[in-house]
């Protein structure tokens, strides 16, 4: 009973808070409330741990609380005395992907062989729709030309592991989403510089081999580590550990890079935050329809949803990086980030409330 007060007070403080930054917003005293919006992150988090229904957001405030301290205090994430903090981006990549290779196995691509159909369309999708559209409203932005190749890059991209927790979250097809997002990852070193190249060549010069080459750093020869440890080892210990490292270095991520580009981010950050949305949602919205156009079962049609409309915003960041243009470039997959957490959120809340038909059908089946 005492923790529901204590999550209860926590919502009610936030819900306090919240009206206080809206109040010093209105009065132009907006530059000050830095203190307060981050003990509203804090304690908005604590109210949605207590709470199954909002739990899954606890992870997405904590990321906005880092945002909000980027905004506010840039000279804390940008250097530590001479050391420059964005130097830890590929290493955190890096990382995340160690941690993807110990969760993965062979059984995991077996799938490829059991339901071929099901992976060739869902990749498919995620290979024309997130860049054409990226592509689309880059080109309608007007923005700086690396800020806009930051649009095509973060819809090159392959889907990450919050793809995977949504359609668990949803209930889609999760054994599905975890093969799409597996072999889209390991694809990604080849096509994701070719599509670049096609796409945000007229933004950014693009060198298609030594982009190869650093995405295989961040991504193969992890991965390729991580399945040989797991492989070797097997330890339970780690793959507890692996998701909350991950889910810790992508926060981190996030919170470097928009400190980086804080001043960029000031300026037009409502629009991309608005063009980000809409990339999201035309995702979700064109991966589901281009399933069911092929007939696809409802749980698998949300699957390719998400796995479209959901992308690896690390790996972005640290191609950015490689090329030298994160506080421009990186921009895009920064606020790609949280607000895709929040969507996914969303509607696999929506979705989890509404079981596939096929799905309802078989637990009515069993209750007669």
């Amino acid at each position: 009973m005492k923790k529901v007060n204590l999550y209860s007070l926590s919502l009610g403080l936030a819900a306090l808070l919240l009206l206080v930054i809206i109040g010093m917003i209105f009065t132009g005293n907006i530059a000050s409330a830095g203190p307060f919006i981050l003990v509203f992150f804090a304690v908005l988090a604590v109210g949605f741990s207590g709470y199954r229904s909002l739990n899954g957001l606890v992870f997405t405030t904590m990321i906005f609380a880092g945002v909000s301290a980027a905004l506010y205090y840039p000279q804390l994430f940008t250097y530590i005395g001479d050391f420059k903090l964005t130097i830890l981006i590929i290493p955190l990549i890096q990382i995340i992907m160690f941690g993807m290779g110990t969760q993965m196995g062979l059984k995991d691509f077996a799938a490829v062989f059991k339901t071929p159909r099901g992976v060739v369309i869902g990749v498919a999708a995620q290979l024309l729709i997130m860049p054409l559209v990226g592509f689309a409203l880059a080109k309608m932005s007007n923005f700086p030309p690396e800020i806009a190749a930051g649009i095509v890059l973060i819809g090159c991209s392959p889907s990450g592991v919050a793809s995977n927790v949504m359609a668990y979250l949803a209930n889609a097809n999760l054994a599905l989403s975890i093969t799409i997002t597996s072999i889209a990852t390991l694809l990604a070193p080849f096509l994701t510089p070719l599509l670049m190249k096609l796409l945000a060549g007229e933004f950014v010069e693009i060198d298609v081999l030594d982009m190869m080459w650093s995405i295989t750093k961040m991504i193969i020869i992890p991965i390729g580590a991580g399945l040989l440890f797991n492989r070797l080892f097997k330890t339970k210990w780690l793959d507890k550990a692996m998701p909350l490292v991950s889910m810790l270095a992508i926060g981190i991520i996030i919170t470097i890079i928009t400190a980086a580009g804080r001043d960029s981010l000031l300026e037009i950050g409502g629009i991309l935050m608005l063009l980000v949305l809409v990339h999201n949602v035309f995702g979700y919205t064109l991966g589901y329809w281009f399933a069911r156009l092929f007939k696809m079962p409802e749980q698998d049609a949300r699957t390719i949803a998400i796995e479209v409309g959901m992308q690896n915003g690390g790996l972005a960041s640290g191609i950015a990086n490689s090329l030298g243009k994160i506080a421009t470039m990186g921009l895009a997959p920064a606020v790609f980030g949280p607000l895709m957490n929040v969507t996914g959120s969303i509607l696999a809340s929506y979705w989890h409330k509404r079981p596939p038909l096929s799905t309802a059908k078989a637990k009515t089946a069993d209750t007669l």
